[in-house]
């Protein structure tokens, strides 16, 4: 089994749903040197509370970032903060999986919905991308090593077949998420284009599609537990090379139609 072994992770939305599960599965399996950078809105908040809970188990394995996607100064803050202690090999895996969902159709969707879900699942990776690349390129040139990986330098997008344009018509009528499939459809674009822009850095870059999962997003009605998804997930992961740079995958480690 493919197993993460990248030492400096960053994942957003890491206080509930999926990201609390990555950060919950990756402290569980990690190794001395490995420390994860778990952001959230709120870390002081009840939301956070699960998440809190886990740094009292694995003090020296998890650090809480206060980060809020939809704020340009948090994520400046908040990568100043990382940044300080993160030393000189720099940052190896970024995992976007902070998102928001909406509702409506073409006759119903609202302006406000469409553009919070832009500014949460675009915008907001954009940025954090932005002020984060510095520390993946230091960890890119550290290495040493040649080609791509996830332990190496790389940045994970957690996205959905909600924004793939083969895949989601048949599910519209289930699904009626139309803010919530255009912004995902532009965070597939905004993937292909900095995995273009990070070739030369040896930064991999990619979508992954976490399945139907049973989390405040997904609904109770959804076919997969966290647990199973976010096992996948962190498989697919480790396993990644250059040959999956610029694509996009699911949990059980399929291609995804864009």
């Amino acid at each position: 089994m493919a197993v993460v072994k990248a030492c400096k992770i960053l994942i957003t939305g890491a206080n509930r749903g999926l990201g609390l599960e990555i950060v919950k599965q990756l402290s569980e399996n990690s190794f001395p040197k490995q420390h994860i950078f778990a952001t959230c809105r709120d870390p002081d908040g009840p939301k956070s509370e699960a998440l809190r809970e886990l740094v009292k188990k694995h003090p020296s394995a998890i650090t809480i970032i206060r980060l809020d996607a939809d704020d340009p100064s948090s994520v400046k803050e908040s990568a100043k903060k990382v940044g300080s202690l993160l030393g000189n090999n720099g940052l190896n895996l970024l995992v976007n999986n902070a998102g928001i969902v909406a509702n409506g159709t073409i006759q119903t969707s609202s302006v406000e919905d469409m553009k919070n879900t832009f500014n949460t699942n675009v915008i907001g990776p954009l940025l954090i991308i932005r002020e984060y690349l510095p520390y993946l390129q230091m960890a890119a040139k550290a290495s040493g090593i040649p080609g791509m990986s996830s332990n190496k330098a790389a940045v994970i997008n957690i996205s959905t077949v909600a924004g793939s344009m083969t895949r989601m018509p048949s599910i519209y009528n289930q699904f009626p998420t139309l803010p919530y499939g255009v912004s995902k459809a532009g965070f597939n674009m905004l993937t292909v284009l900095a995995a273009e822009e990070f070739k030369a850095d040896e930064i991999l870059c990619m979508a992954l599609h976490p399945g139907w999962v049973k989390t405040e997003l997904g609904g109770d009605e959804a076919t997969l537990e966290p647990k199973e998804s976010v096992e996948g997930m962190l498989r697919v992961i480790g396993s990644l090379t250059e040959k999956q740079h610029g694509g996009f995958m699911d949990y059980s480690g399929e291609t995804v139609t864009w």
